[in-house]
């Protein structure tokens, strides 16, 4: 981790991982997930569910590099799922609003099927955002700057891949701004700070959650700069044209199973030692947790730790 805070070391390393949602934080165990949130009564209330296949995982989730794939896709899904339930929570009854004829129609000719395919819209909306954001610009400027100056491929590709980066601690430093995903950051340092507490083998009690640090190398703002970063090596080996843009982009999708799975065993090894090397490998990583992780108020904490207990196995070596 990036520091201990001059508590001492880690008695473990765990696999317990989560999430920050709405005023809550989800947390998935070896075989159990839960989700914690605070309700605007100011209750906790919490949601506990078994992992489909738990110990026993399917053999492509357990392959190196094909498993990183499917985790990113589970994870993204169970992940969007968890926010939208979240947000729900934070509804009352003088918040909601009668149904329009357009969404009574919907709902008559959908029933059960709606939510989840507003859910299936809304990431196929998200994912276009990033496409659009994160493959299409960068490439877009490149080519544009391709007509003043004269660049050899690598050095294209380095200033491509800073660009992407500049646009992800760029937005995420933006959106940090917002009051409402200044409270979601704070219950992303909450999650944080109860896992280290937890793998230091403390009790897990709001004064000591708090003297933990809130940064963590398996965390995912520390993938997704991986995925940026490696994206440069991988497009420079593969030798992507610059000739066409959509071309460009199409092959940089299909190229984004290999950069995932490269980076989810990266930051399996960060989670896992603690050597030079991969402290020098998640430092960007911890850095831009700057910006996705602020310290988190008592009832935060409280959030987090309720979620955590209620995915700690019973046999710890698990």
């Amino acid at each position: 981790m990036a520091k201990d805070n001059g508590i001492g070391k880690e008695k473990f390393k765990s696999k317990i991982g989560g999430q920050a949602v709405i005023e809550g934080v989800m947390m998935r165990g070896i075989d159990k997930a839960s989700m914690a949130n605070r309700l605007p009564n100011g209750e906790i209330d919490l949601e506990t569910w078994d992992i489909k296949g738990g110990k026993n995982l399917p053999w492509y989730r357990k392959v190196p590099f094909l498993r990183g794939v499917f985790s990113f896709v589970i994870s993204m899904v169970d992940g969007y799922k968890c926010l939208m339930r979240s947000a729900d929570k934070q509804m009352t009854e003088e918040d909601k609003q009668p149904e329009s004829k357009f969404e009574k129609w919907l709902t008559e000719k959908l029933g059960d099927k709606l939510m989840p395919v507003i859910s299936g819209i809304s990431i196929v909306l998200g994912l276009g955002l990033a496409i659009l954001l994160f493959m299409w610009l960068p490439s877009l400027i490149l080519k544009l700057l391709s007509k003043f100056f004269s660049m050899p491929a690598v050095v294209k590709n380095i200033i491509e891949g800073a660009i992407k980066i500049a646009i992800f601690v760029g937005y995420t430093a933006l959106t940090g701004l917002m009051s409402d995903m200044r409270r979601l950051y704070e219950y992303h340092g909450a999650e944080h700070k109860s896992i280290a507490c937890y793998e230091h083998g403390e009790e897990l009690t709001v004064e000591n959650v708090k003297k933990h640090s809130r940064f963590h190398p398996r965390c995912g703002t520390s993938f997704i700069f991986l995925v940026l970063f490696i994206s440069i090596f991988v497009n420079t080996i593969f030798k992507l044209s610059w000739e066409s843009v959509i071309l460009r982009v199409l092959c940089k999708l299909a190229l984004l199973p290999v950069v995932m799975g490269i980076a989810y065993e990266i930051i399996r090894l960060a989670g896992k030692y603690d050597n030079p090397v991969m402290k020098a490998v998640s430092a960007p990583g911890l850095w831009i947790q700057r910006i996705t992780t602020k310290e988190p108020k008592d009832d935060e904490i409280e959030c987090a730790i309720t979620a955590l207990k209620a995915v700690i196995p019973e046999n710890g070596e698990e």
